[in-house]
């Protein structure tokens, strides 16, 4: 069992700052700052790739509402 970890968190055990992350994802700073907000979701192949990038399976990323 694992629990829901956040997309910042997420982030953080990648070892990547917003500027990076959304450097290798292809987005703004600012969009990485929304999807941590929860003002905005990453898509299904973003997500992979954060899941991929931080060692985290996609089904324990929390995704706000």
């Amino acid at each position: 069992w694992m629990p829901r970890i956040s997309l910042e968190a997420a982030r953080v055990n990648a070892g990547l700052t917003q500027e990076k992350m959304a450097k290798i994802l292809g987005v703004s700073k600012f969009t990485i700052i929304n999807w941590e907000k929860g003002n905005s979701a990453p898509d299904a192949r973003q997500l992979r790739k954060i899941s991929e990038l931080s060692g985290i399976p996609m089904d324990f990323i929390f995704i706000p509402d």
